[in-house]
């Protein structure tokens, strides 16, 4: 027994390649290839482009995927989703399709787009939006540089965004939010009521959401005199509480615990000031919860 999952191609490939090597699974591909191997004999993966693997999917021709919650929204897609897996191509965050006109359109709100032309990717779920908001507009299919097409082209744009930087570099202000997306590992009905299958996924979904978990936190090891263990101890945040354990030698004892990376430029030198010794940083790979 094999689980067939569908990987994204393209702008999520190289964060997705990331997070399940640091899962377990090691993914080698060529350049051509769409059949990357896994050192997992229980996962055949495939390379599709993320707005596709949902279809497939729920085809069943796909056991499972990993793509976007917009993507599953765009294609209707019926099938299960797994876990919410929060990471996009540039960090650990979700994205969203927005609506964007000119800087300078008079456009302040989708009504008042009636009558009027957009272009964009998602087609499907931009006329959704649209039928929400009691607006008819013509939507048109972007095969890609969909933010150039304003003005001379279309009224406005519905485009995917992170950051909103590159709307900004063409002259695009956002009017409203679309739909809020992050990544999802999905699988068909018929391989969720497979046993095995089931097992498989749901063990592959613990290791990727550890993977997550473990993305913006350290390791810290430190050795602490018994006179200073309190002081220290004190200043450690900790999943639970730090792990203290005593050391051969009169008093001593090592202490460690996982903390949010972005605090350990200041927790560092206050530990050392409280007397902490020997103090080390570690990265983690997983953290199962």
């Amino acid at each position: 027994m094999s689980v067939i999952l569908g990987l994204p191609k393209g702008s999520l490939q190289d964060a997705t390649f990331n997070m399940m090597r640091k899962a377990g699974f090691n993914l080698s591909v060529g350049s051509r290839s769409y059949m990357p191997t896994c050192d997992d004999p229980g996962l055949q993966c495939r390379l599709i482009r993320a707005q596709e693997i949902s279809r497939y999917v729920e085809l069943g021709l796909l056991d499972a995927g990993i793509t976007g919650y917009d993507w599953i929204y765009e294609n209707n897609s019926d099938v299960v989703e797994v876990a919410e897996l929060l990471y996009a191509k540039q960090g650990l965050r979700p994205v969203r399709w927005v609506l964007a006109v000119p800087n300078d359109s008079p456009i302040q709100s989708v009504r008042e787009l009636e009558g009027k032309r957009i272009a964009t990717e998602a087609v499907g779920m931009t006329r959704r939006y649209l039928e929400q908001n009691g607006v008819t507009a013509e939507v048109e299919f972007s095969w890609g540089a969909t933010e150039v097409k304003t003005p001379d082209l279309v009224d406005a744009i519905v485009e995917l965004t992170e950051t909103g930087s590159s709307l900004r570099a063409n002259n695009l202000r956002i009017v409203d939010t679309v739909l809020t997306s992050t990544t999802r590992l999905i699988c068909s009905h018929k391989a969720w009521a497979d046993p095995e299958k089931r097992s498989k996924l749901e063990h592959l979904a613990m290791l990727l959401s550890g993977v997550l978990e473990a993305e913006t936190r350290v390791l810290l090891k430190m050795n602490v005199s018994g006179a200073n263990l309190a002081a220290v101890v004190a200043l450690l945040p900790a999943l639970h509480a730090p792990t203290v354990s005593s050391l051969n030698g009169d008093g001593w004892h090592a202490v460690e615990t996982v903390v949010e990376e972005n605090l350990v430029r200041e927790l560092i030198p206050a530990l050392r000031e409280a007397g902490a010794q020997g103090i080390i940083e570690l990265p983690i790979n997983k953290i199962i919860l």
